[in-house]
């Protein structure tokens, strides 16, 4: 039985679609290899967004592309944000590489892979002989082709993409460019493979997109409810499923209505992360961010107000071309006036053909460092307090399996979306139960399932 190994770099969105290519090669009896030496097609989803993970995932593959101890069938290839990116230029910087496949052709990586596999396999053609393969171009609908998942012992959650793609355009942003403009798919598909996760045992789902909430732009309101609310008010209605949640959302697409179903839908988790990206409005009109912090700040407030436990967790990005001490300053002064249970803290990282890699002002890598630091610090300190408080109180947690830290223990999350490590029998695996907890070291919380409040 031939195997095979995916390495995932980036988002949950990555995370998502190297589920479903996995889910092709095991469908079609492949088996998934442990690690790459005992895999016969080696595959590497990768991510563009920052310099960093990409010049990680290129000096990965082309370290196993080059082991001289590797059998000469095995097929290396690339997919996802970076081979729509770069394309055929990583067959010049990978001599070794088999296989390119971009954003809008995972539906073809299995095909394309087994062919290569096969022939070498069945042939005396030499390895890299006229084998290379490359599918990069936009195809209609590929948004539809991200559908299936690998059932896996007391799965308690899963991810479940809704769209591809993004119209925004931010100066620093490489994302339309590699995943293409907003494409939403059928709620209908999305309700059923929903309702297949919840008969397997999932009770949690989290929808994906580039602005999630944008999902079905262009479509009229109905009751004065946009489509994505209306999504989320028919999968509150799927038995079986006991939790919700999304990400990321725009506040361009916040309106009443989706304010109101955090009031409205039980199973709408009180946890939204929420991406900011910069305390000042001047370096937001930088980044061609449509909003003001005012905005940004009204619609936290009124989140909170329908839903006083909600936990609001961002992305911010610091050292942006032109960023000075006060637009810094203005950044921290938003954190600690939203109080975020956490952040995502980003030193700003040009990306080639953006309108922010050529911006005047760009500001040095020691700077950016120092300023990543300050903040990483107030948002560390607001976090711990945060969660101090909730020693001694009784958490409704759903349990995902054993920790990966201490495989005797089990691991689960909030509502609020903050782990918890208890002690516990495996076979509360996939049950939502209450927690005391007992202790709390920074971001990860510890107790025992409690009898009673």
């Amino acid at each position: 039985m031939p195997s095979v190994y995916i390495k995932t770099y980036g988002c949950q969105m990555n995370e998502r679609d190297s589920e479903q290519v996995a889910y092709m090669f095991v469908s079609s009896g492949y088996s998934l290899a442990r690690n790459e030496d005992e895999a016969d097609v080696v595959l590497m989803n990768t991510c563009a967004v920052r310099e960093k993970a990409e010049l990680k995932a290129l000096g990965k593959m082309g370290m196993l592309a080059s082991r001289r101890d590797a059998p000469g069938h095995v097929v290396y290839g690339i997919m996802g944000c970076m081979a729509q990116n770069r394309r055929e230029e990583l067959f010049r910087e990978i001599p070794r590489l088999d296989l390119v496949v971009g954003t809008q052709k995972y539906h073809r990586v299995f095909e394309l892979a087994d062919t290569l596999l096969q022939r070498r396999l069945h042939s005396a053609e030499s390895v890299n002989k006229g084998q290379h393969l490359s599918e990069t171009a936009e195809e209609k609908d590929a948004q539809n082709a991200i559908r299936n998942h690998l059932p896996r012992p007391a799965q308690a959650s899963a991810f479940v993409s809704i769209m591809q793609g993004c119209g925004m355009n931010c100066s620093y942003c490489i994302v339309p460019a590699t995943r293409g403009a907003e494409r939403s798919r059928p709620a209908a598909e999305i309700l059923d493979e929903v309702r297949r996760l919840a008969a397997q045992g999932v009770r949690e789902v989290t929808l994906l997109g580039q602005i999630v909430n944008l999902y079905g732009k262009g479509e009229p309101l109905v009751g004065g409810r946009t489509a994505f609310v209306r999504l989320l008010e028919a999968l509150n209605d799927i038995e079986g499923i006991a939790r919700l949640r999304f990400t990321s959302p725009h506040p361009i697409g916040f309106g009443r209505d989706l304010v109101d179903a955090y009031r409205r839908l039980p199973k709408l988790c009180s946890h939204i992360h929420f991406p900011v990206q910069s305390g000042s409005d001047r370096i937001l009109k930088l980044m061609r961010r449509p909003y003001r912090n005012e905005k940004y700040l009204r619609i936290c407030d009124q989140l909170r107000e329908a839903r006083p436990d909600l936990a609001i967790t961002t992305d911010i990005i610091v050292g942006f071309p032109g960023e000075t001490d006060e637009d810094y300053l203005e950044t921290k002064r938003l954190v600690e006036r939203v109080q975020f249970d956490n952040a995502f803290i980003f030193q700003y990282s040009p990306r080639k053909d953006t309108p922010a890699a050529v911006m005047p002002g760009q500001i040095p890598p020691r700077l950016k460092a120092a300023r990543n630091h300050d903040l990483l610090q107030t948002v560390n300190a607001i976090a711990v307090s945060k969660n101090a408080r909730l020693v001694g109180t009784v958490q409704e947690v759903l349990v995902e399996g054993p920790s990966k830290g201490n495989a005797k223990k089990l691991s689960g999350r909030t509502p609020q979306n903050k782990t918890v490590i208890l002690e516990g029998p495996p076979d509360l695996a996939g049950q939502i139960v209450p927690v005391r907890i007992a202790e709390s070291t920074g971001f990860t919380l510890y107790g025992s399932p409690s009898k009673g409040r």
